[in-house]
Order: structure tokens, then C-alpha cells, then sequence
């Protein structure tokens, strides 16, 4: 038998060792962060920094309402994602149900920085733990095309207009809801009613829906849908999100905005990590990156929705801040009727649907 030379072994265990590295190499995948979100949450602007910084990948799934993020997580999708951004609305439900992981706050070195009004609020705080952190908060705007309004119209019952037959939309969401019932003033004298209206109010809601309906070309689900609206010159009017008036500004369209004499509902979007996250180290990483004061800018750059950190406004212009209304951001505070938990949204949801159907 011919033997192998000493220098021949090492070249072939050279080869092998360098082998078995790239398959080692290729073996370790780069590990994925899954958000869903709402739109605006996962842009490349801000995301790529920590996708760099952190090696990982941010794969974003988007939802159109409270509703759709609960029902994907007690549907059995909930393993599908790692961070979540519900609104005040499904907030507590969520983190006192099981679905949220509580955070260790001491790896969240940004928190005490954010703003002491929404931290201390009890949405997301349960038997003395906290299973999120507040993220943005903002108004449900009313939306109108300035080319079709003279002036700026200052009450939610301008949608009810006849002139407006087939020009409006609604969201396809509870917010509605809570809209027809500022109209019909069941917000007074206590603005937290209307999330938990009598029988007889909800069928006046929804007598009052129904009569819009002539002027509704469409319930919207998505801010990009509505956008779309917009530019199409399908609507002229609408409830929307400041999202879709910072994209419809950038576009060159004559949007205009305002909370009527009403005042209106609003939501604070908080960050929560799944309980069934398997990557919570790096979704406790990325909670910290979004909730920076750099980080929270670049949010409203996109959004055009109030940062929860207040350091954020330092790094604005004197413009933005104005329009965020940072300079008076309390009374600000005090047009928007936060969204609350709903006890009875399983009725509310069916007087909307109704509505819908409706001929």
C-alpha cells in the first residue's frame, strides 16, 4: 500500500477543516425578527440601521385593524411573529391574556425618557409587570380635499352633507363607531362613553350610519387604500391617520386636516413581544432601538405621529414640532379621546358590520 506523506495529511485536513467551516457558515442563518404592525412601523429609513447593527433580518407584516391583530394571534399566529404594536384599544387584553411576554425594563435604558403621561397610564401593566412600552400616539383626523372645501370644516357631521352623495369614506373599524356617537354627543359630559354605549345608543349609531351610507364610496382598511382614494379623486373627505396626510402632503396633494369642534378619538400604539417569540433577546434589543430619541424621530419623519419620547422633538425642526404640536402637547392631548379597552366590542362589531351590509 502506498503511504501518504506527512504534507499530503495536512493539505487534506486543511480541505476538510475548511469545509466543514463553510458548512458551519452556511448552517447559521441570519435570525429574523417578525413584526405585525401598522403601516409605518417597518420603514427601511429607520430599520436598516438595526438590521446592520444587529446582523438580523426585519421581516413586517402589516394590519388594518385592532381587531385583525387579535384575531391572527388567538388564531393560532401568533408563533408567526415576535413584536406586535397594538393600540390602546386591544392593549390590556392582550398583555392580561398570555399572548405578551413581560419586559425586563432594565434592558430598556430609553424608557425613562418617554413620556411620563404614557407611562404611567395602566394599558399595559398587569399584577406589577409592564408588557410594553408606548411607541406613538395621534389623532383619527378628519381628512378633506382643500380644493373641495372652501373652508375647513369643523364638525364630524359635515360627512353627512347630501352634497358629498358617494364621495367619503369611513374606517373599516370601531372608530366609526365612536365617530357617529361624538355626533350624536354621547361623549358628554363623559368622553370615555363611547366605548361603552347602551343598546339604544348603539341602535342610534347605527340609524345615523346608515344614513351616511348614501355619501360612503368606501370603508377603507388601509392607509394606503384611502391615499389611493385621495389621489384618485374618489373621495374628498374622510376619518384617517396622519400617515395619509404626511403622504399625501409628500405627493403634492392639497390635503388638509382637523380635529373638529367634536374633538375625536385616538389611539397610543404600544411595542409588546410575543409570548411565543422565540427570539425575545433581540426583540428586547429592538424595543430599545425604537423607543430612542434618534429612532423616534425618524418614526414622525415617516408617520407624521407624535413620538412617545419626548427627546425626539429636540432633534425636529421648529415646523415639525409645531405640527406634532410638541410646544403645547397637553392640551393637545386633551382633543384626543384615547381609545379604551371595549367591553362589549363583540356587539359593537356586529352594529358595524350591519351597516356595511346594508343595501
Amino acid at each position: 500500500m502506498k503511504r501518504v506523506g506527512k504534507s499530503r495529511w495536512l493539505k487534506l485536513g486543511g480541505v476538510a477543516l475548511a469545509a466543514a467551516l463553510i458548512a458551519v457558515g452556511c448552517a447559521k442563518k441570519t435570525p429574523t425578527l417578525s413584526l405585525l404592525v401598522w403601516e409605518g412601523y417597518a420603514d427601511p429609513s429607520y430599520i436598516q440601521a438595526f438590521e446592520q447593527s444587529h446582523n438580523c433580518k426585519i421581516s413586517a407584516a402589516y394590519m388594518g385593524s385592532s381587531d385583525e391583530l387579535v384575531a391572527k394571534l388567538r388564531g393560532g399566529s401568533a408563533s408567526n411573529y415576535d413584536v406586535i404594536s397594538p393600540s390602546s384599544d386591544v392593549a390590556t387584553m392582550i398583555a392580561s391574556s398570555g399572548l405578551a411576554a413581560p419586559l425586563d425594563l432594565s434592558k430598556l435604558p430609553s424608557y425613562p425618557q418617554l413620556s411620563e403621561r404614557l407611562r404611567s397610564m395602566p394599558l399595559v401593566k398587569v399584577n406589577g409587570q409592564t408588557y410594553g412600552v408606548p411607541f406613538t400616539w395621534g389623532p383619527n383626523p378628519l381628512l378633506y380635499d382643500t380644493k373641495a372645501f372652501p373652508k375647513t370644516p369643523d364638525s364630524w357631521a359635515a360627512l353627512w352633507d347630501p352634497s358629498l352623495k358617494n364621495k367619503i369614506s369611513v374606517w373599516d373599524e370601531l372608530s366609526t363607531i365612536y365617530m357617529a356617537a361624538q355626533v350624536l354627543g354621547y361623549d358628554k359630559p363623559d368622553p370615555n362613553h363611547v366605548y361603552n354605549l347602551t343598546d339604544a345608543e348603539l341602535d342610534a349609531v347605527k340609524a345615523k350610519l346608515l344614513a351616511l351610507k348614501p355619501n360612503i364610496r368606501k370603508f377603507w382598511t388601509t392607509g394606503g387604500e384611502l391615499t389611493n382614494l385621495f389621489q384618485n379623486h374618489e373621495v374628498v373627505a374622510a376619518m384617517g391617520w396622519p400617515l395619509m396626510t404626511n403622504q399625501l402632503r409628500k405627493a403634492g396633494f392639497p390635503i388638509g386636516e382637523a380635529i373638529p369642534k367634536e374633538n375625536t378619538t385616538g389611539w397610543i400604539d404600544h411595542l409588546m413581544i410575543t409570548q411565543a417569540s422565540e427570539n425575545k433577546e433581540l426583540a428586547t434589543q429592538f424595543l430599545e432601538y425604537m423607543i430612542q430619541a434618534k429612532t423616534q424621530k425618524a418614526v414622525s419623519d415617516v408617520t407624521g405621529y407624535d413620538p412617545a419620547n419626548p427627546d425626539a422633538g429636540a432633534l425636529m425642526t421648529a415646523d415639525q414640532r409645531a405640527s406634532l404640536h410638541l410646544d403645547d402637547v397637553n392640551n393637545y392631548m386633551n382633543h384626543i379621546y384615547f381609545w379604551q379597552q371595549v367591553p362589549r366590542r363583540d356587539k359593537y362589531n356586529e352594529i358595524l358590520n350591519e351597516v356595511k351590509a346594508a343595501q
